[in-house]
């Protein structure tokens, strides 16, 4: 199948699974899988922190690091686009009592500082203890700005805020810019990174922070059942995802650009091109477009998208530049 619904489709290389099948293992609960230790170590120092945490998913992290900067009955602002928010379940305030604090996101996927800056909750007793700012990069596949980034830190700072980062495409961000993902990491107190994405490992996320941050997080994360015992197999796969993984997203943002111009060649589809930043754009459909019927049409032809009024399509490893031009081919022949 050409599978354009998400990069979370995106398959092991050979040389993943081989490192997979070989790996040396241990029980990590313990802290005896010498896999999971090189891995965090790895992360931790090349991405500025003193700690990491290696967990199932993308959701886990940015619930622990949730849970490990708030107590029951804090707040923590983000975006109304939020993943951590709007994707994930409910979860801080289902399993953590914590209050998202919602504001909306901007065009370019930001929130307006002025719009932090009031949400911010005064130390009465009326009102949740605000402790948390939260931003995602990239967002809708759209890149924060390190301007902006260093202003939301110095603002978390002066109103004596943690500040996290849900960085699940955090390396998109960061080829986009022709940057090294550290130089995005060092705005925040943590940051959680998606290994399992367009980076082709088949499990887990990364969660950075300091020291006493991380082990409160390790905490949690046992509470929570994610304690993975001889993990070790499955970190082998992240050890090449955030090694060799990293620079090829530049293909995938390549690849998106021309889907975009070809989508826009047709008159049911329409693509604004200066959304298109990474792997990711969406095309809003004609009304008269039946797009259930017409998914329904290209998922017989051996293509996967996902139907709405607008559609999110997203480039990944497993996407080539012949995959994006047999899809307009059947597109056009469906059409």
């Amino acid at each position: 199948m050409i599978d354009f619904r998400s990069d979370t489709v995106t398959q092991p290389t050979a040389k993943m699974r081989q490192a997979m099948a070989n790996a040396e293992v241990g029980d990590d609960v313990y802290g005896d899988d010498p896999t999971v230790n090189r891995l965090e170590s790895m992360a931790a120092e090349r991405f500025g922190f003193d700690s990491a945490l290696f967990t199932s998913s993308g959701t886990q992290a940015n619930l622990l690091a949730l849970m490990s900067h708030c107590d029951r009955g804090d707040e923590y602002i983000c975006g109304q686009q939020a993943h951590n928010y709007k994707f994930e379940a409910g979860g801080a305030a289902v399993l953590g009592s914590i209050q998202p604090q919602p504001l909306v996101n901007q065009a370019d996927g930001s929130i307006l500082l002025s719009d932090i800056e009031a949400a911010i909750k005064p130390d009465d007793i009326h009102f949740a203890k605000t402790r948390l700012l939260s931003l995602e990069n990239t967002i809708g596949g759209k890149v924060l700005s390190q301007q902006y980034l260093a202003d939301a830190q110095a603002l978390a700072f002066n109103r004596r805020l943690k500040i996290h980062l849900d960085g699940a495409r955090i390396a998109n961000a960061a080829v986009a810019q022709q940057l090294d993902i550290g130089d995005i990491t060092q705005y925040f107190d943590s940051v959680s990174i998606c290994l399992s994405k367009g980076l082709c490992a088949p499990v887990g996320s990364l969660l950075l922070g300091d020291e006493r941050f991380i082990q409160k997080a390790r905490r949690w994360r046992k509470m929570l059942g994610g304690g993975m015992r001889q993990a070790g197999i499955l970190a082998a796969a992240a050890e090449i995802a955030l090694d060799e993984q990293v620079a090829r997203l530049a293909i995938d943002h390549e690849n998106a650009q021309y889907l975009a111009e070809q989508l826009n060649a047709l008159d049911e589809f329409e693509v604004d091109m200066t959304q298109v930043q990474t792997n990711m754009l969406f095309a809003k459909v004609a009304d008269q477009l039946d797009i259930t019927r017409l998914a329904a049409g290209l998922k017989h032809n051996g293509i996967l998208i996902s139907p709405s009024a607008t559609i999110r399509l997203v480039t990944h490893a497993d996407i080539s530049r012949e995959d994006i031009n047999t899809f307009i081919k059947v597109l056009k022949t469906l059409l």
